[in-house]
């Protein structure tokens, strides 16, 4: 059996990732030259999704722009606009007439690279109610913790743990297969959150909930140094040279339309659309479209759109808004904890990426292919 249909909530504001979801919402936010989002849909696109119906909030039109009607991916992208956000359980509430008997749910705020196919072999065979993509953290108790059973189904579901009463490692990954009967426990109009609502209820009167250990590619990015680590761990599969690149050296660096190195030195390093980094020296930057750094030394900092950074200028551990200058010889440094390397206390000279790989699950091969 196959699911043909998925919804993927986008509603979200993305307030953690300030400044650079102030002009655009975080599921476009660009991780190697692709939407972030668009990872996610592939991975739909790849298990034989049809059409994908995008839950739509926060600067709506952006998405829509960024993603279009999906014909490159090889689905259909239907938009619905969601006035007020109602939750999981609430957005899916307001679609429940147009939803298949069985379907795909996800959380677009994440960047994942995945094998839905397997999470829906495990739905049909193992007979649940809901099948739940779980991921191994290092800190589970920022998420809804599971609790699994030998027979891999979820028995309790908690949120807002201490990490001394974390029970588990395995978190929510915000990808589901669902019954679409279940719906009908969700009350309409109002708030109704998945994993704080309709899980325990599901439990509570003897329901089953599958867990499916997620396989692939998977990461929360709320924070700058999540959506740093992202961009870094797809350069870090192959150094890609869109744009141009000349003199200097690249190592696991993304260098994307339009953009440019110029005699720059680039480790860990994601140059979007008509960047231009000339004569510099980088380590975990991610530079976005229009930006442009001369003669500069970027550490371990996040530079929105069509930002300016002058000759001599040094920026460090930074997230810079779109627009902003940093002038000739000054400098920047607002201490945020944004580099992939920025929790290793040898400092940023250190690449941290191995590490990284062994937190998150990302198989030499299987469903990441360079995009």
């Amino acid at each position: 059996m196959r699911v043909r249909q998925a919804v993927v909530m986008v509603g979200g504001k993305g307030t953690r990732l300030r400044p650079l979801t102030e002009n655009r919402p975080k599921p476009v936010l660009p991780v190697a030259g692709r939407p972030c989002i668009w990872y996610l849909l592939r991975s739909m696109a790849r298990a034989g999704i049809e059409e994908i119906i995008l839950a739509c909030g926060y600067r709506s039109e952006m998405i829509r722009e960024a993603l279009g009607d999906g014909s490159d991916l090889g689905v259909r992208l239907v938009y619905s606009n969601e006035d007020e956000p109602l939750g999981t359980g609430g957005a899916l509430k307001i679609l429940e007439g147009s939803l298949d008997e069985v379907f795909l749910a996800a959380n677009g705020d994440v960047f994942a690279d995945i094998d839905v196919t397997g999470q829906v072999e495990r739905h049909f065979s193992s007979g649940a109610d809901v099948t739940i993509a779980l991921a191994s953290v290092p800190n589970p108790w920022e998420f809804g913790v599971a609790r699994v059973s030998d027979d891999g189904f979820i028995t309790e579901f908690r949120e807002g743990m201490k990490p001394d009463e974390v029970f588990s490692d395995m978190i929510n990954a915000g990808v589901y297969v669902v019954n679409r009967s279940v719906l009908s426990s969700v009350p309409k109009g109002v708030f109704y959150d998945f994993s704080k609502q309709l899980f325990p209820e599901i439990i509570g009167r003897g329901g089953r909930l599958a867990g499916f250990r997620i396989q692939g590619v998977w990461m929360d990015v709320g924070r700058p140094s999540d959506y740093m680590k992202a961009n870094v761990l797809v350069a870090s599969r192959e150094t890609r040279v869109i744009g141009m690149a000349c003199g200097g050296s690249l190592v696991n660096v993304y260098i994307g339309n339009g953009a440019a190195s110029v005699n720059s030195h680039l480790d860990s390093v994601c140059l979007m659309n008509r960047a231009v980094a000339t004569g510099c020296v980088m380590r975990c930057v991610v530079m976005l479209e229009g930006s442009s750094a001369d003669d500069a030394v970027i550490e371990d900092s996040i530079i929105g759109r069509k930002c300016r950074i002058m000759p001599g200028a040094k920026v460090r551990n930074s997230v810079l808004a779109d627009g902003e200058t940093v002038g000739r010889g000054e400098s920047r440094d607002d201490g945020r904890d944004v580099g992939a390397s920025s929790s290793c206390r040898r400092g940023p000279r250190c690449s941290c990426r191995a590490s990284l790989r062994r937190r998150i699950s990302w198989p030499r091969s299987g469903p990441w292919t360079p995009a």
